[in-house]
């Protein structure tokens, strides 16, 4: 096996480590594995260190995750304002990229 990251592993690191870059895009896959990972990691540690920690760790991924939202939506050529409509914005997310 060669020394390529996983794409979980790669789109989680991106989502963090550009945590307040709201501009540029995120691929579909870059998107849904950020929110899968930081979900699970949330449920796990909820479940090991109670609800109280649980929510702690949800606080310091929404500025992560709402960057990875509004890149989202430039990948599919929309404003990053779509993610405050609910229905469009899911709808969005997974539709191919455009660019």
């Amino acid at each position: 096996m060669d020394n390529q990251e996983l794409p979980i592993v790669a789109a989680t690191r991106d989502g963090f480590n550009r945590y307040a870059d709201f501009s540029g895009v995120s691929t579909r896959s870059q998107y849904w594995y950020f929110v899968l990972t930081t979900s699970v990691i949330t449920f796990i540690i909820s479940a090991i260190a109670g609800e109280l920690v649980g929510n702690v760790v949800s606080l310091l991924t929404v500025i992560p995750t709402i960057a990875v939202a509004i890149r989202r939506m430039h990948d599919v050529g929309k404003s990053g304002w779509f993610i405050l409509i609910p229905v469009y914005n899911f709808i969005l997310l997974i539709t191919p990229s455009k660019l």
